[in-house]
């Protein structure tokens, strides 16, 4: 079988190493191309009889190219600084690849720098990520949205009327020519900035020329981040009708868990379940499963970034859905020395698909999406970690604190009501 060309659709690059001395250029090449311009996966096809060889000589040294920036980021800082100043309402939106802790340092930087909004975006709920609270309102009142690695897709609606003003201006900087070609077409004459370059770049360069101040966009910058920081007031005293947990009573032990651990990493999976502790929980670290909403990596996920922090705790909130694509990595995790926690809400069901279905179709008319109330946490202890059931939310405190001092891989499976996930409305 062609691996190679099976995986090329979906990668940056893909090829077949054609021998063992070429190898580690190989390697080196396809980080560099992974890296650089819009990050994303690169494949090689390691044949068996490569494999096998066996080299009599040692092998130069491979040097690991950085990703290159974009060489005229000043002047592409200067240009959008102008259009800035030219807005009463701009938006600097940033895309998943900036939305680390360093570059959300740097987003924090630019903000104060130009005294304009600037966020991440990286859910695929997109202008609805529960996580930035009132997003829709502020996106609907701007007069310049400059993006920065960010697409112009599903997420912030392709930039239509519905979410955006109709005068709107656009500026976006990617360093994918089919995302910009694709931003011409959807804004046309409102497009007014389109540089093909490295966001990141750009970003670090307009912090360092920002906009002239002007007095109309501190109000603005201030009601931006009553707006983001807003929350449902009936969030704080939510409990579940059904006698079960309520997510927000599970999210808000998981927030206060991690408070006490402020360089431990949190990873949100799943459908409805994975929307809550992206609005609830606040942490330096964190790791989703990204824009296109796929489930049921959180698992491989927690063991990886245990075993590259490995000083600080890993915090793994899924669903029970989510927990069936990999449990059998609990042995892997015990065995790689790799310690985290996994809290599942486990409502029985596959959740975001149940939602789809009632508000398409109405209650009487939901099917195949439940399952078996299952001991996840029996699971994991069978495989050699820690497990304990939780049905009180006032139980949760206790089962994380010795789910983290057992020092093993552990599961907190955690009876929740199934409720939809969150929607910020305000008025």
């Amino acid at each position: 079988m062609d691996q190679a060309a099976v995986a090329r659709p979906m990668a940056k690059a893909s090829w077949m190493v054609e021998s063992a001395e070429a190898l580690g250029a190989d390697i080196a090449r396809a980080i560099r191309i992974a890296r650089e311009g819009r990050p994303g996966p690169v494949h090689l096809a390691l044949p068996v009889d490569l494999l096998e060889q066996r080299l009599t000589a040692s092998q130069p040294a491979v040097t690991i190219e950085p990703p290159a920036g974009t060489p005229d980021a000043q002047a592409i800082a200067g240009r959008l600084a102008r259009l800035l100043e030219s807005a009463d309402r701009p938006l600097i939106l940033c895309g998943p690849a900036l939305c680390t802790p360093r570059g959300r340092s740097a987003m924090a930087r630019l903000e104060t720098a130009t005294g304009v909004p600037v966020i991440g975006m990286e859910s695929p709920r997109g202008v609805n990520d529960p996580g930035l609270g009132a997003f829709a309102e502020l996106l609907a009142e701007a007069d310049l949205v400059v993006l920065l690695g960010k697409a112009l897709d599903f997420t912030l609606k392709f930039g239509g009327p519905l979410a955006v003003a109709a005068s709107c201006r656009f500026a976006v900087v990617d360093a994918d020519p089919d995302l910009l070609a694709r931003a011409a077409k959807a804004k046309g004459p409102l497009l007014v900035e389109r540089v093909e370059g490295e966001a990141g770049s750009v970003l670090a360069a307009l912090a360092v020329s920002p906009p002239a101040p002007a007095a109309v966009r501190a109000s603005w910058l201030a009601r931006a981040r009553e707006a983001l920081a807003f929350l449902l007031a009936a969030w704080a005293s939510a409990r579940a009708a059904s006698g079960r947990i309520h997510p927000v009573e599970l999210c808000a032990a998981v927030r206060d868990f991690l408070a006490g651990h402020p360089h431990g990493t949190l990873v949100c999976d799943g459908g409805e379940i994975g929307q809550w502790p992206q609005a609830i929980v606040k942490t330096q670290n964190r790791i989703i499963n990204g824009v296109s909403g796929t489930i049921g990596a959180s698992i491989p996920f927690a063991i990886a970034a245990r075993l590259a922090r490995p000083e600080a705790p890993v915090v793994a909130v899924m669903g029970d859905g989510t927990f069936g694509f990999h449990m059998a990595e609990f042995d892997t995790a015990l065995r790689v020395g790799a310690p985290f926690i996994a809290v599942i809400g486990n409502d029985a069901r596959w959740n975001a698909e149940h939602q789809i279905q009632l508000r398409t179709y109405g209650a009487e008319r939901t099917r195949y999406c439940d399952l078996l109330p299952t001991r996840y946490d029996e699971v994991v202890r069978a495989l050699g970690g820690y497990g304990a059931l939780v049905t009180d939310a006032a139980d949760l405190p206790a089962a994380l604190a010795e789910a983290h001092a057992s020092g093993l891989p552990a599961a907190i499976n955690v009876m929740i009501e199934g409720v939809p996930a969150p929607v910020i409305r305000r008025g």
